[in-house]
């Protein structure tokens, strides 16, 4: 009789099974329905094929489509199904590596001298699709390295046996699907069948490892799915995506732009682009300014030794910018803006009677991210950042951090973001003293503090280890665009470290002294990933409050061009933003270039609407809406920006 062990489910249950009884024999003992599923499973947090034996007792959970593990064990299988169908289109090819990644896999390869075109890899699909309808077991095989090496020496394949250097007996496994083996780790799906719908995307060139100095590799781009029904959705929004890019329609827009003389990652904000900071900084002002906030300005440079007592050399220096040094003191450029605020904090002695005290800055600043980490609006090295630090007492810590989040839901609303989800991120006891602060007890103490906060406040929220702050942890913010794409908005993160380490104190009632808690937080995050978020979400079809340009009016021809200008001035001393378009072209013309433009409203003016004192109103996505009263039509707009509809 097999020996039993327990199996724990992530729901705490535990159930009792025979040891070596498989993933799989598990989800078919729950229902037949889930064993049709399920792609891999999590086998004390490591990913497992789903046939490998289990044999001791594990803490198991099943992994469906949804899970990123799923998705990623999916691609990786798919990955050597495409390399199955090169090789037998191709022979003589030998493969490098070819991992998941974002949506999708790769494979770098040596053709040979041999090519593939972009009409290939159409032939490349149809061979996939053969190959996957034979069902064919992905199967994992233990092997030592002495006969590794002997099959990839009798292959010739040098690359395999370079990645086999590094390796150990018992840390080897080959993977099997039809007539294809490969060096590989795993895990991978049961079967070729499941892999219904298969696009490869492209091809690239890649040198091996990554060095220039290397041979270049052939690499295909690729993405599949359960299902063609979600192959078709997805390819749906990469083509919208393609669309909505942040840095096409930032630069058709006039919002940005990048100079090689200026910098990589230093973005310069056109006029477009300003009106949109301004009109966020004043939201931000506007919310704060009802919440308690007081505003602060701080330079832009410090001391070393302001860092140093931070703690954020030791923690951060690689990406803070290299320091200059200037009568012989070293000044670096400001990478973060709390050690600044408390500075301002200890400038005057503080009483129980002041606490929470919320310094609020839309501050600049600097990071060295690397080059080729930088990407658009996303990951700059200038940053202006919607930041502010609440010092508060433990009692006031609950209702302060709830706060934060609830003004987190308010920016929702008005932005029009449905999808979010808050992300705990907790330190590793391990790294303590190396990667965070030492201070166990107080770790565990504020984590729960959060954690309570993020329960009774009815968030939606996961938590993640080991991505904490250095000194605390700290929440991000997830939310998704329109079309369904992750961003990582904003953060709000509890400190316990820096007021002992700045000696920031407050009098207590009883005539004591104590150290404040902090709370960093920054809802909208910076102006450079928030303003690429929403040039997606909203495709550049800005909300009239935010749009650089509120209205153009259209004269249809120069004979009307003083009706126009006195439209024009009663807009702006609304405050509306408004221009001419008073170019010698058709009208026709004029409202496709300001379709293009994404201009919220278009007045059109003839001799009809200035003998009447109207004008023809056009709505950017909704088209003609008729002729207007002036009065009427302003009014609305004003309305419309007002309450930032």
């Amino acid at each position: 009789m097999n020996n039993m062990m327990k199996i724990t489910f992530p729901d705490g249950a535990i159930r009792e099974y025979a040891e070596g009884s498989s993933s799989l024999d598990i989800a078919r003992s729950i229902s037949e329905g889930l064993a049709r599923k399920v792609l891999a499973a999590s086998v004390d947090g490591q990913v497992w094929d789903l046939s490998r034996p289990i044999l001791q007792d594990s803490s198991l959970k099943l992994l469906t489509w949804d899970d990123p593990d799923a998705k990623n064990t999916f691609w990786h299988s798919t990955a050597h199904l495409m390399a199955e169908a090169v090789e037998s289109m191709y022979p003589g090819v030998k493969f490098w590596v070819g991992p998941p990644v974002d949506n999708g896999f790769y494979y770098d390869m040596d053709m040979g001298g041999q090519t593939i075109t972009e009409d290939d890899l159409r032939k490349l699909e149809n061979r996939m699709s053969e190959l996957s309808k034979t069902n064919n077991a992905f199967l994992r095989k233990e092997i030592t390295k002495a006969d590794a090496l002997q099959y990839f020496t009798q292959k010739g394949d040098e690359y395999k046996l370079d990645l086999l250097q590094n390796l150990q007996d018992g840390a080897i496994t080959f993977y099997t699907q039809g007539g294809f083996t490969d060096l590989c780790r795993g895990p991978h799906i049961p079967h070729t069948g499941l892999i219904k719908a298969v696009k490869l995307l492209n091809v690239a060139g890649a040198y091996w490892k990554g060095d220039e100095k290397n041979k270049q590799l052939t690499r295909i781009y690729g993405v599949s799915f359960p299902s063609q029904k979600e192959l078709d959705e997805h390819l749906t929004m990469l083509e919208e995506a393609k669309k909505r890019d942040h840095r096409k329609l930032g630069k058709e827009l006039g919002i940005f732009t990048f100079d090689d003389d200026v910098g990589p990652g230093l973005a310069l904000w056109m006029p477009n682009g300003t009106v949109i900071i301004e009109e966020l900084e004043k939201l931000a002002k506007e919310t704060e300014t009802a919440a308690g906030y007081k505003r602060v300005v701080t330079p832009h440079i410090a001391k070393e030794s302001m860092y140093l007592t931070s703690g954020h050399l030791p923690y951060y220096q690689d990406s803070m910018f290299p320091p200059m040094e200037l009568d012989g003191v070293k000044y670096y450029l400001k990478a973060m803006n709390c050690p600044h605020h408390h500075k301002i904090y200890s400038a005057e002695a503080r009483s129980y009677r002041e606490l929470p005290l919320r310094l609020a800055e839309y501050g600049t600043c600097y990071r060295y991210e690397q080059s080729g980490e930088l990407f658009g609006l996303m990951r700059v090295r200038c940053l202006h950042m919607n930041d502010a630090h609440i010092y508060c007492t433990k009692e006031q810590f609950a209702q302060e951090f709830r706060a934060v989040n609830d003004m987190y839901l308010k920016y929702f609303k008005i932005f029009g973001i449905e999808k979010y989800v808050m992300r705990l991120s907790l330190h590793d006891p391990a790294k303590l003293g190396q990667k965070y602060i030492n201070e166990p007890e107080l770790w565990l103490e504020t984590e729960q503090l959060v954690r309570e906060v993020l329960i009774n406040s009815g968030v939606p929220f996961v938590e993640v280890p080991d991505e904490g702050a250095f000194y605390g942890p700290k929440i991000d913010v997830q939310i998704w665009s329109a079309i369904g794409r992750e961003f990582t908005l904003a953060t709000n993160q509890v400190d316990f470290a820096q007021g002992r380490r700045f000696k920031l104190e407050y009098t207590t009632r009883d005539n004591s002294t104590d150290t404040p808690l902090i709370i960093h937080r920054a809802p909208l995050g910076t102006h450079e990933r928030f303003i690429g978020f929403l040039l997606e979400h909203y495709a550049g079809k800005f909300p009239t409050w935010l749009s650089p340009v509120q209205v153009r009016i259209l004269p249809i021809s120069d004979k009307f061009m003083d009706y126009a200008r006195s439209l024009e001035g009663k807009l702006l001393k609304l405050g509306i933003r408004v221009d001419i378009d008073d170019r010698n072209e058709k009208i026709g013309k004029k409202i496709r270039d300001t379709e293009l433009m994404k201009v919220p409203y278009m007045f059109v003016v003839g001799e009809k609407e200035a003998n009447e004192g109207k004008v023809a109103v056009r709505r950017q996505g909704k088209g003609d809406l008729g002729a207007q009263d002036v009065s009427e039509i302003i009014a609305n707009l004003k309305t419309e920006i007002e309450h930032r509809q």
